[in-house]
């Protein structure tokens, strides 16, 4: 019998294996109960052209890929028996061998290919990363009784060479009692259908809903990378997404007629026989939907025989309204080929681009370029797998259309509704890019433009520019509709090359002028235009911009124009700031408190203010009284971010008055630490005499002369529960104030009447 040469040591869960632990020996010291145990088994893994990896790729790639397969392995052991009785051994040619105690009950064909399907899922974004393949394990299995201690070693090899030759010869899934059970399930449709919802960055809604496939819960099944895998093995997969679909399109509920509902169908399906829109057709008419709230969801991660089939049967599909995603783009999967080739109305951005987003600035630069790209050619960026905060907010900021993750919502049955932390997104930081927009329509700042036809000839355009200086550009029309663009500067470019003259000089206007100008709608937002322009390419980046009305030309706008205004608009809107503390002003406070009543979310509202502030300003001086606001600012400040949610609000409305904007649990603790703060640090601010005493001599509003506490600062604390008005809530937060100022130093009051704007505050009004 040839000697097996494996490299021992048991691998914990919590640890890896190192150099030091490896011996060459042809029979493993394997501990703990296994020696001793009645029966064993034994599952060998074979990392097919492992050899291959090794000399294209290095020994880095196979260590990576040995590292996480031996965790994989570990993993789906620490399910069959104690750690300290499961061992993972390799070989220098790929082979792993997972060995444990047997159970009674085990069927170790079944588990030696869920083990398989779950380690090359885990191994599959390394090897598409590194190699744009996906790996091939494969596996054998055997089983071998206790006996005697001096031949244990024995009947081990026997074993080894037993899953060795196993491994070498297809295994029939059709044979395994995991074939039986899964056709089982087919027949009894015990498939279930999850959703998880897809959020509009623009509006804060739910554009769609992605319909995901369960099998039934505590089975081997449950996973749907089992039941997708093992149906395509058995050609079964047809039949699998049938259900699916029926299942996903009559369990969802009612719609609105602009929602989607985005299904994952597998390519090969599209073309067969059996895959007809009228079944999905007669589904849809049941379920109270149309084709155009279906969006088929497409990875092309295997070959296609018959490619012209394929995107004949989806034109097909189109033309009856539904629409198509590119799913995994970026993974490997769906490449600039499939893109073109497909042309979908919906790119999914896979989790691995959008992971850490926020902090990576390569990957924040290829989503740019991707959504740059997508806007282009007609497509909506979906970016999945957002799992935090900042990852969302950095792909609002980068102008991603849509948003999937388990941070927006996890996937559930019935369909769920967005998370708290998504339903607040909007509000974070997003009050400065909404203070510093510019919504005046362009065609405000359009100037009559100067029209040409298309027979118009470039001598005599070159001849128009030399009279008439005050023009930089002319529109090419076609009765009243642009259809071109000449600059000058770009005019004189051409003309001036070696044959420029030559060749274009008795020529129409048509054969030099720009066929793709930038043409907007005269109510497009100013800002939105500008962003357009800049997205251009460099040489026509300061080109005229075209602004027409229903389609007929209108004016022109130079881009530098348009720049101008919106400098101009964000001066103005900087005024919202206020100078001395740098906090957000009343403008975009009252953005904020309507933004929040619009979404009908209850908050509360703290009015801060100092007592005795004019005392001390007139005092100790305008100097010193601006260190106490920018004091009670900082402290103000550090409670929010210490106790307040994350899209809590601070707003300095003037003078000393503060507003707080933040959720009803968070207003008193806030209240407690800025008060203890203030308290101890703002006697800071005065002399050590005036200290000592706890009160100043000075002249009052009455012009009488007294003693004077310290500055103190009192804070009221109102809620508002719903739909109410801005005076409505200056009126309340004014008493609200009053009565927290009527309690001698450092308080804050709450008000016990129900939220503004509830229903119980309308029932006694």
């Amino acid at each position: 019998m040839p000697q097996t040469i494996f490299h021992s040591g048991r691998l914990s869960l919590r640890g890896r294996q190192t150099k030091d632990d490896r011996r060459d020996t042809p029979h493993p010291p394997l501990t703990g109960n296994l020696r001793h145990s009645p029966s064993t088994s034994l599952v060998l893994f074979a990392i097919q052209d492992h050899y291959l990896y090794s000399e294209l790729f290095g020994e880095d790639l196979v260590r990576r890929i040995e590292d996480q397969l031996r965790l994989s392995l570990l993993s789906c052991g620490a399910d069959l028996a104690r750690e300290e009785d499961i061992h993972c051994l390799t070989s220098e040619s790929g082979e792993y061998l997972l060995i444990w105690p047997s159970a009674k009950d085990e069927n170790l064909a079944d588990l030696s290919y869920a083990m398989k399907i779950k380690a090359q899922n885990e191994l599959k974004r390394t090897m598409l990363k590194w190699t744009g393949r996906e790996v091939e394990l494969g596996i054998g299995f055997a089983r071998f009784e206790a006996g005697g201690a001096g031949d244990w070693e024995k009947r081990f090899l026997q074993a080894v060479t037993e899953a060795r030759r196993s491994a070498r010869s297809r295994l029939d899934l059709s044979r395994l009692e995991i074939a039986s059970r899964f056709n089982e399930l087919l027949r009894s449709k015990a498939v279930s259908a999850f959703y998880q919802p897809i959020m509009d960055f623009s509006t804060g809604t739910i554009m769609g809903w992605e319909a995901l496939a369960r099998g039934p819960a505590g089975s081997s099944f449950q996973s749907p990378i089992m039941l997708f895998e093992l149906a395509e093995q058995l050609e079964r997969l047809f039949a699998l997404e049938e259900i699916c679909r029926e299942k996903a399109i009559m369990n969802l509920g009612d719609i609105t007629p602009d929602q989607k509902l985005f299904l994952n169908i597998h390519p090969r399906t599209m073309v067969d026989p059996e895959f007809t829109p009228g079944k999905t057709l007669q589904l849809l008419e049941l379920a109270g939907m149309k084709p155009g709230n279906i969006v088929f969801e497409i990875t092309e991660r295997h070959r296609l025989q018959d490619f012209g089939l394929f995107h004949r049967t989806l034109e097909h599909y189109r033309s009856q309204g539904f629409q198509v995603a590119v799913d995994d783009v970026g993974a490997g999967y769906s490449g600039l080929s499939s893109i073109a080739e497909i042309q979908p109305d919906f790119m999914k951005i896979d989790m691995s681009l959008v992971t850490n987003v926020d902090r990576d600035p390569v990957k924040r630069a290829l989503l740019e370029t991707i959504t740059t790209f997508a806007e282009k050619i007609g497509a909506k960026i979906i970016a999945e797998g957002i799992e935090n905060r900042a990852q969302a907010i950095c792909l609002l900021d980068i102008g991603v259309h849509y948003g999937q993750g388990y941070f927006l919502a996890r996937p559930a049955f019935p369909r769920p509704c967005l998370a708290v932390e998504a339903d607040e997104l909007r509000l974070v930081g997003d009050l400065s890019q909404k203070s510093f927009s510019c919504s005046m329509p362009v065609g405000k700042l359009a100037e009559a433009p100067h029209a040409v036809s298309l027979e118009f000839l470039v001598s005599e355009a070159q001849h128009f520019f030399e009279k008439n200086r005050a023009f930089s550009s002319l529109v090419v029309t076609s009765g009243d509709t642009p259809k071109g663009l000449i600059m000058e500067y770009h005019l004189n470019r051409q003309l001036s090359s070696q044959y420029g003259v030559a060749l274009f000089f008795k020529r129409p206007v048509d054969s030099v002028m720009d066929e793709n100008p930038l043409v907007v709608d005269e109510t497009a937002p100013v800002e939105q235009v500008a962003k357009q322009a800049m997205q251009r390419e460099h040489l026509k980046a300061y080109d005229d911009v075209i602004v027409t009305k229903k389609g007929k030309l209108f004016g022109v706008v130079t881009v530098q124009r348009i720049m101008n205004t919106l400098a101009q608009v964000q001066v103005e809107m900087a005024k919202g700031t206020n100078p001395l503390t740098g906090l957000p002003g009343n403008v975009l406070m009252e953005q904020e408190i309507e933004a929040r009543i619009a979404r009908n979310k209850a908050f509360s509202l703290i009015y801060a203010d100092l007592d005795h502030f004019k005392v001390y300003n007139d005092t100790y001086g305008f100097k010193n009284g601006d260190r106490i606001i920018k004091l009670a600012a900082d402290i103000l400040a550090w409670a929010v971010k210490k106790y307040g949610p994350g899209d809590a609000r601070l707003c300095h409305i003037g003078g000393d008055d503060f507003v707080i904007l933040t959720g009803n649990d968070s207003a008193e603790p806030i209240c407690r630490a800025a008060i203890r703060c203030f308290k101890r640090l703002v006697r800071n601010c005065y002399c050590l005499a005036d200290r000592q005493k706890g009160w100043i001599q000075a002249v009052g509003r009455d012009g009488m002369e007294r003693q004077f506490p310290l500055v103190s600062i009192s804070l009221g604390i109102m809620e508002i529960g719903g739909k109410c008005t801005l005076l409505e809530i200056g009126e309340r937060a004014a008493h609200i104030k009053k009565y927290a100022k009527s309690f001698p130093g450092n308080s804050f009051a709450r008000d016990r009447r129900p939220p503004l704007g509830s229903e119980e505050a309308a029932a006694c009004a």
